[in-house]
């Protein structure tokens, strides 16, 4: 047993797709790096840019914004991009972590609308973290990215992701025209449920319409508004369509979203069942399944008394970005200055995530 980091990252790199079947050769994703800007290049996929833009930090550059803002998010681009899977495997042991959870980058944006590049960019991004599983010797877990715009694929590379270090699937809480709670996902459900994988529901976003139609006024990008808020109504919503009820053994996380929004969700439930005689239970995360990634900055004690006791809190370092949530002693940071009890401290950091990812 030891500290399970819940929710890192990998950032792709041509490698990645060097796991493309051969008749699938036609579907490689393409850089594109603008010439006025060396912190990060472009995905060009079928033709468009697409998916979440590469980023090309030096660790120069993450040494300097360390120092700037206070929380440490410098990494190698080796360690980032897992050209070097035993470098990151040594930075692990330096910040006192047994297990990475391994997130997407490119994906986190919606990388196509046709099913047969979806399900090539999907198995190859799947193939490529069963061999980093491999030779990381079971450090680095990983949530398997489906091919969700065709079912039938989407189930047949789960399989494959059970048997090969995956311990769930990664989702977005809107998938092109489709929130979490679509009966279109119920097969996939059914069948994690089975499997015992969970669902990290990490801030993201699968719609490309609501993503552009987030932008800032000058152009550039609103996570705040295009990622964090979506996962916000997908807690409202899994809860409130009773999903649940539907699948009772099936674990959510909602990853990278700090988790202090979370009374406020419960408070919307109460509110609105009390209308129609039906009380929430005080332990309603617990009893559904739920889990939610803290992150430095919460208060987390009130979290505990509140509303979401010591069994569904977890937090991750951001592993492999440089944004408003990555702090990669955050799990050390929590146990001396989040003012919990050392327990309590071992739940977020130990039990709960290998409750929720089902680790040993």
């Amino acid at each position: 047993m030891g500290w399970v980091d819940a929710d890192a990252h990998v950032v792709e790199s041509p490698r990645t797709w060097d796991y493309l079947l051969p008749s699938e050769q036609k579907f490689r994703p393409m850089l594109f790096k603008p010439e006025d800007d060396n912190q990060k290049a472009h995905w060009v996929i079928d033709g468009k840019i697409r998916g979440l833009f590469r980023f090309t930090f030096s660790k120069e550059d993450l040494d300097k914004k360390s120092a700037a803002i206070g929380r440490d998010v410098s990494t190698t681009m080796a360690a980032r991009d897992l050209a070097d899977v035993a470098a990151r495997v040594r930075h692990m042991d330096e910040l006192g972590i047994d297990i990475q959870v391994l997130y997407p980058s490119i994906f986190l944006d919606q990388c196509t609308e046709r099913p047969d590049t979806d399900v090539a960019l999907c198995g190859a991004y799947n193939r490529w973290l069963a061999d980093v599983w491999k030779e990381s010797e079971g450090r680095l877990r990983w949530m398997a990215t489906l091919p969700l715009l065709s079912m039938a694929d989407a189930l047949d590379q789960l399989k494959f992701a059970k048997e090969n270090g995956a311990c769930g699937i990664f989702m977005r809480p809107l998938e092109g025209s489709r929130q979490v709670t679509d009966p279109y996902f119920f097969p996939m459900y059914e069948e994690a449920q089975k499997s015992d994988f969970c669902i990290g529901l990490h801030q993201s976003n699968g719609s490309a319409a609501a993503v552009d139609m987030m932008v800032n006024p000058d152009g550039s990008r609103d996570f705040f508004n295009q990622y964090r808020i979506f996962n916000v109504g997908a807690l409202f919503r899994i809860i409130n369509c009773g999903i649940p009820k539907l699948f009772p053994r099936l674990r959510f996380g909602f990853i990278e979203t700090a988790a202090s929004w979370v009374p406020w969700v419960i408070y919307e439930l109460r509110r609105r069942m009390e209308t129609v005689d039906n009380k929430l239970l005080d332990d309603l995360l617990e009893r559904c399944g739920i889990f939610v990634t803290c992150q430095i900055g919460d208060d987390v004690p009130y979290l505990i008394q509140s509303c979401m006791g010591e069994n569904t809190l977890m937090i991750g370092t951001d592993y492999g970005h440089a944004d408003a949530s990555t702090e990669l002693d955050a799990l050390t940071t929590l146990k001396n200055g989040g003012g919990i009890s050392a327990g309590q401290h071992k739940k977020i950091v130990e039990n709960n995530p290998r409750a929720f990812y089902g680790l040993v």
